[in-house]
């Protein structure tokens, strides 16, 4: 007989997150009315957080597979092999909803669940980024916000010991009520070294690892899958707390005992807590699981089945043990000071069954707990396509010296060094390049092989066309990757969308899932894990959508890689690729026009193709001494930065045609700005000739100015000022 001393009304349904068909499909399955443990797993399996049921449809078409690919999808992360036995275990993943009711705790945990996830593979982990979006500055959350999650990431990331190499941070009012905090793991392992999930026979013992389990986080899962309204402040309970120093605790044991052959098989306890990994260790080992609760270690008293079944309290991990292996795997926990508890076992029975305090709470089909999970074919509008605007039908409202130096200052394109440089970026002693390039770079272990990773997303590009937009995204991770001299092997993506049930938000899905896949089958940069976060929407207003893509490449030698930085007078400044002056969807347009409008720039992938090889090939040649691609707000941001970078001017003379504001400001893709000596410049151009890629001589470093065509010089200091004075004036309240 099962315990169920509380009846399952349509309204305790609701508050689980389930709809009135999706709990037939339940009662349908079970054959009887479910206790409410049972409730809370299959709330808990079924939420759009864990069981993908609108976004899975779509995911299928995304390509996964490559020869270096080690596992694609459907892991904890990804693997990619990178040769001399090395692989590559990284994935991305959000803790969006949490941030904003909680932003210290939220940022936190969202670090230690990816660290998990990387770590669980059999991967030490060795670089970390993140891509944050925050509200309008001027909305009266926001700097608290900003606040919060920089120093939650940084708290963690650097107790942790893990350095932060890379990216983003972006403001728009959509984000006010449903900011997005995406994080980023990367790990190194052998390749004939990765554990995954999958149980392997019968009998085997089933190991509670880690910390305690606490009342923290219950139903978190099920908030990532809801909307925000005003009262989303009552949501706290359900964000976890994190300790990174206990995380590195269970990393290093958790790294000993598998190399000491101790794990059949190992899951993080993240979504869903024990639920879910409890369920998919069984379930993709076609097998059975018993648990009983009174073995699990809790620090609070009186933990109920349903409360542990569903906790998520941090820096957790459920193994399958290999037998004969138990007293040397606790007698490792036990030395690292952690929690080890043989807490189940594996079964023949393919049933899910709880046991707690001498009662079954739950005995469920395990394999139909994700098999027979919803999976919706949910209508979906395309996004209309908008005009193209022509760079002369655009009227300049004030000198482009002065747009430039307003773009330079404004909060999206100015210097992030403020956020930065509360991580730590060199711990570990193999950092190459930190933020403020085009992309991380480390070494692996003594080199003289390197990483290079990337974040990125145009959000405004996404939502004007998200065909275009996800064509992008790809894109431009492509580009940063290579702007230092990498080879791009795979991505990682977390995809953050509103409402998937209203048509033109899962419209805007299906469009960027479109476009990320024609992007990475042209350019062989596979998908090989990621993450879906829908329902980023406050009363009704959802995000930007906002597909971040994030990158990883390898260099053969770090010691051979470029940086944007100007580095000599006298260096010939180079343009590679086409200009247009495209400025539909520019942030010239935005910022500077005020106007929001228009096609965002076509996204040719067989140019983005051959121009990045021509400059990977060029860096690796050692013909270059700068490189940076172009991006938001075209050439002349991409000049400035460069200049700021380096600390010395150019003089350009030969702008690309066009009306001068077209030619400074346009944001047409697939092109980079180089720098070489002058003795280099005829190889370069005859180099570019040769793969016929358009590349042209536009001036050349030196002075303290940077001068562009007709327009006056700008002091590479006013620059630099501009550039480093709005976030700190703005986290300071003098914004």
């Amino acid at each position: 007989m099962l315990a169920n001393a509380i009846t399952i009304t349509p309204q305790l349904v609701a508050e689980h997150g389930l709809k009135p068909d999706e709990y037939q499909r339940f009662l349908k399955l079970m054959g009887r009315e479910p206790t409410i443990t049972e409730l809370g797993i299959v709330s808990a399996m079924w939420n759009e957080h864990c069981s993908y049921k609108s976004s899975k449809k779509h995911l299928k078409t995304l390509p996964t597979k490559a020869p270096w690919v080690l596992q694609g999808p459907g892991e904890n992360a990804g693997v990619i092999d990178i040769g001399d036995g090395h692989a590559i275990v990284f994935k991305m993943e959000s803790h969006n909803h949490p941030s904003f009711i909680e932003p210290y705790q939220g940022a936190t945990t969202g670090v230690g669940g990816i660290l998990r996830d990387v770590f669980t593979m059999g991967a030490r982990p060795i670089a970390v980024l993140n891509a944050l979006r925050f509200g309008e500055p001027g909305h009266p959350r926001t700097r608290q916000l900003v606040a919060g999650v920089v120093a939650g990431i940084g708290g963690y990331g650097n107790s942790f010991g893990v350095p932060t190499v890379g990216g983003s941070v972006g403001f728009d009012a959509r984000y006010n009520g449903n900011i997005l905090v995406n994080a980023m793991a990367v790990g190194l392992a052998r390749s004939d070294g990765i554990f995954l999930a999958k149980a392997t026979g019968v009998g085997k013992a089933i190991v509670y690892l880690g910390s305690k389990t606490g009342r923290d986080g219950i139903h978190g899962a099920t908030m990532a899958s809801a909307e925000f309204d005003d009262n989303s402040a009552e949501k706290r309970p359900t964000v976890q707390v994190g300790d990174p120093f206990a995380e590195k605790l269970l990393l290093e044991a958790c790294l000993e005992i598998m190399a000491k052959g101790c794990v059949d098989a190992i899951q993080d306890m993240g979504a869903a807590g024990l639920t879910c990994s409890a369920v998919e260790m069984g379930a993709k080992g076609d097998l059975g699981v018993e648990l009983d609760l009174d073995k699990v270690p809790c620090r609070e008293e009186r933990m109920t089945a349903y409360e542990m079944m569903l906790s998520e309290s941090q820096e957790r991990m459920l193994m399958v043990l290999t037998p004969g292996k138990e007293a040397e795997a606790e007698a490792i926990f036990r030395k690292w000071g952690l929690d080890f508890a043989v807490i189940g076992h594996t079964t023949d029975t393919l049933r899910f069954v709880i046991r707690h305090q001498g009662e079954v709470m739950a005995d469920m089909p395990i394999k139909e707990l994700g098999d027979e999970a919803p999976d919706y074919d949910r209508p979906w509008a395309p996004t209309p396509k908008r005009l193209v605007i022509a760079a002369s039908d655009v009227v300049p409202p004030v000198p482009n010296r002065d747009a430039l130096l307003t773009l330079v200052g404004s909060p999206d394109q100015c210097s992030k060094r403020w956020v930065y440089e509360q991580y730590d970026t060199l711990i570990l002693g193999n950092s190459v390049v930190t933020p403020g390039g085009d992309a991380g770079l480390i070494r692996i272990e003594d080199g003289p092989k390197g990483l290079a990773m990337t974040c990125d997303v145009t959000p405004r590009y996404c939502e004007a066309d998200p065909v275009e937009g996800g064509k992008q995204a790809v894109a431009e991770a492509w580009r940063n990757l290579t702007a230092v001299g990498a080879t791009p092997l795979a991505i990682t993506d977390n995809l953050n969308f509103g409402n998937p049930e209203r048509p033109h938000a899962m419209g805007q899905l299906v469009g960027c899932i479109a476009g990320i896949g024609e992007a990475c089958r042209a350019l062989e940069f596979p998908v090989v894990s990621g993450n879906v976060s829908l329902y980023n929407e406050t009363n009704g207003q959802g995000i930007l959508p906002t597909p971040t893509i994030g990158g990883v490449g390898v260099l053969p030698d770090v010691a051979c890689h470029a940086t944007v930085a100007f580095k000599a007078a006298g260096d010939v400044v180079a343009l590679i690729g086409d200009t247009t002056g495209w400025l539909g969807q520019s942030i010239y347009l935005r910022d500077i026009c005020g106007r929001a409008e228009g096609a965002p720039p076509a996204v040719d992938l067989a140019i983005e193709r051959r121009n990045g090889d021509l400059v990977r090939n060029l860096i690796r040649a050692g013909h270059l001494t700068a490189v940076h691609d172009c991006s938001d707000g075209g050439l002349a941001l991409c000049l400035a930065e460069m200049a700021m970078a380096g600390g010395l001017g150019a003089t350009i003379t030969a702008l690309p045609p066009g009306p001068a504001h077209g030619a400074l400001f346009g944001e047409d893709q697939a092109r980079y700005v180089l720098t070489c000596a002058a003795s280099q410049a005829a190889a370069v151009l005859e180099a570019a000739r040769k793969a016929g890629v358009p590349a042209v001589i536009i001036g050349a470093v030196g002075g303290e100015a940077l001068t562009l065509g007709a327009e006056g010089p700008i002091s590479v200091k006013e620059l630099s000022t501009a550039h480093e004075r709005w976030f700190p004036a703005f986290m300071t309240g003098k914004g």
